[in-house]
């Protein structure tokens, strides 16, 4: 994971190179972990430091109702002026679009960015709407049903990234 994420961070620099100020934002919950560790790789090769964020995406969602009466909000934390940034979304899988979609509606409420990149570590396919990574770890392909897990130190224990295949035990 640790070589996919320094790629991805040389790969976002040079898409954000010039437009200061940049924002890395992980969407809750493992994008938080990955954005993170993105950063001090990002800062080091722009030799700048970021500002950061989270995003808890749960308020928007298209399916809230499909959730349960009480779903488990986190924290959304981000820079009081979006105005004219570069604003880096990092999610970690990529599967319909609908979290990026409702990140975007959601960063849209906080200010008006003057770029959106999206990073995401696994990219599934499988998408229900015209969303696409600007910076993607893996592409994997899966099917209906199959499940991509990704793992990350802080919160698991250690890192990885598990597919499990539609009927597979």
């Amino acid at each position: 994971m640790g070589r996919v994420l320094v790629r991805m961070a040389s790969e976002l620099v040079e898409q954000a190179a010039g437009t200061p100020p940049v924002v890395l934002v992980g969407i809750q919950r493992r994008g938080v972990q990955l954005a993170e560790r993105l950063a001090p790789l990002i800062e080091s090769q722009l030799g700048r430091p970021l500002k950061r964020g989270t995003l808890d995406i749960t308020l928007y969602r298209d399916d809230l109702q499909a959730i349960g009466p009480r779903p488990e909000v986190r924290e959304t934390r981000l820079p009081p002026d979006l105005q004219g940034a570069t604003v880096i979304i990092v999610d970690d899988v990529l599967y319909t679009g609908r979290t990026v979609r409702a990140a975007l509606d959601e960063i849209a409420d906080f200010g008006r960015p003057r770029r959106i990149l999206l990073a995401v570590l696994v990219d599934r396919g499988g998408r229900e709407l015209p969303i696409a990574a600007d910076v993607t770890g893996l592409k994997v392909t899966t099917t209906d049903g199959d499940h991509v897990k990704v793992k990350v130190h802080e919160l698991d224990g250690e890192d990885g990234v598990d597919m499990i295949r539609r009927g597979a035990a």
